[in-house]
């Protein structure tokens, strides 16, 4: 293996993480839109792990990959968050006016 062989195969790698990164993006924010609030916790700081290893490999082909999954997965955990936090206070209140109806 020569070193230009190398250097491809960590472009390839960076490269295929800053996707994967773009692709948990989209889908942390589509799962926090329709209901599995945990499902886009994870995968969004999956797609932000992946997407900081992406920008560490240096792929500098899709570079702007690596930073939209950065965002997206940023969007996708705060509206799960957001989401998530608004369910459990929202059924504490539902429980405390259930208690003084019955």
């Amino acid at each position: 293996m020569d070193k230009d062989e190398i250097v491809s195969e960590k472009k390839t790698a960076g490269e295929e993480k800053a996707t994967v990164s773009l692709i948990l993006g989209i889908l942390s924010i589509v799962l926090s839109l329709f209901g599995s609030n945990i499902g886009g916790i994870i995968l969004a700081i999956v797609g932000i792990v992946f997407a900081d290893s992406a920008k560490k490999k240096g792929c500098d082909n899709n570079k702007g990959s690596a930073t939209a999954g950065l965002v997206l997965s940023i969007i996708g955990l705060v509206i799960s968050v957001l989401f998530l936090s608004f369910i459990l206070v929202f059924a504490g209140r539902l429980r405390f006016f259930t208690r003084i109806w019955y």
